[in-house]
């Protein structure tokens, strides 16, 4: 057997997903399968067990988990349902025997018993509901807290929940009987408004949606504190004018390529005004401590919210936008400081997330 392909699911504001095949070798990208699940499906995590087990989460005012299971061929099934805990779940984390969801609208932190086997969700479980309670300086956006995602620490038993309003990151633990209980946090500045961050090397990284900054922490383990190391514009040139609509959305974890330099960040800016498109920007980790900008990417794409790592090698790009320019695929080139656009398929509506998923297999001599 051979690999013809990556399969990528992609989430989306509609009611439903869409499996994509891209093959390297054409470069083509094409949809393979579409599947209604409802109301705006916007984000993907896989059971970590089994990647063809997958959940997203409905972003709607009662929010709902839904579980699919998924053939080889990309086609879904789905196999469970859950409440989410709250409204508008925007990010969900699915561990061996958890699944962890922040739901963005309530402020609350779901934790729900999950397996990789029938029936997956438990017929009587035993969740935690945490409530985030915060605001910010920004009435619009930061009015109560708003849980932007869930991510985990190789190696510790905290998780981290950038929270937009609250202008924090919660450091979570569960205790012993399961309850979510807040530990520690990092604190931004007024207004940042946290939306995304990875952790790297001892270092936790957070892009600030409302004020299109990068900011590194040291974040050494509980009940230590963090120690704020530098702050980076997204932009290039930065306007000394309001940013007006202008967000960051994504940050990835882009490992080095073989041969290449070390680690990037790859940060992508919504709503640019220039008809080239939104940016993805690329961030050298050479100096950890203090991430360089080294390249400015524009790609065509309209509220470019959603972008994933593809391939084994992390060889390939994937990025979405939700209001126009559909899916592109770029290989990274330049020994990992840029990207090459190489597949695109702009029919593909309001892409909000992407996940790889598996490889396509046909059979060989």
């Amino acid at each position: 057997m051979m690999c013809s392909g990556y399969r990528i699911l992609v989430a989306s504001y509609t009611d439903g997903l869409t499996s994509l095949l891209f093959d390297p070798k054409g470069p083509t990208l094409e949809v393979t399968s579409k599947i209604k699940v409802g109301n705006r499906p916007s984000w993907l995590t896989a059971h970590p067990d089994d990647p063809t087990l997958v959940f997203t989460g409905l972003e709607q005012s009662d929010g709902i988990i839904i579980a699919l299971k998924f053939n080889e061929d990309g086609n879904a099934t789905v196999v469970g349902q859950i409440p989410s805990g709250g409204a508008d779940p925007a990010s969900l984390l699915a561990t061996t025997s958890t699944l962890f969801v922040g739901n963005y609208s309530s402020g609350t932190i779901l934790a729900a018993p999950v397996s990789a086997s029938p029936p997956y969700f438990s017929k009587h479980p035993k969740s935690s509901l945490l409530q985030l309670k915060g605001m910010g300086p920004n009435p619009q956006r930061q009015e109560s807290s708003h849980p932007h995602h869930v991510v985990s620490i190789p190696g510790r038993t905290e998780f981290l929940i950038p929270d937009l309003g609250a202008d924090r990151t919660w450091r979570i633990v569960r205790d012993p009987a399961g309850e979510l209980i807040i530990k520690g946090e990092v604190v931004y500045p007024p207004g940042n408004g946290p939306r995304h961050v990875v952790f790297h090397e001892g270092i936790l990284y957070t892009l600030n949606e409302l004020t299109s900054t990068l900011t590194a922490h040291r974040l050494p383990p509980l009940p230590a504190v963090p120690t704020l190391l530098s702050t980076t514009p997204t932009l290039r040139r930065p306007s000394e004018e309001p940013l007006g609509d202008r967000l960051a959305a994504e940050l990835l974890l882009a490992p080095a390529v073989t041969g290449g330099d070390p680690s990037f960040l790859y940060a992508s800016n919504r709503n640019d005004p220039s008809p080239a498109g939104d940016t993805l920007v690329v961030f050298s980790l050479e100096k950890p401590e203090t991430p360089e900008l080294v390249e400015e990417v524009y790609t065509g794409l309209r509220h470019l919210r959603g972008a994933a790592i593809v391939g084994e090698d992390s060889r390939w790009v994937v990025l979405g936008g939700t209001q126009g320019g559909g899916v592109k695929v770029y290989e990274r080139v330049d020994r990992g400081r840029s990207l090459r656009e190489i597949a695109s398929l702009p029919e593909v509506e309001q892409p909000t997330a992407f996940l790889w998923w598996g490889e396509a297999r046909k059979t060989g001599h």
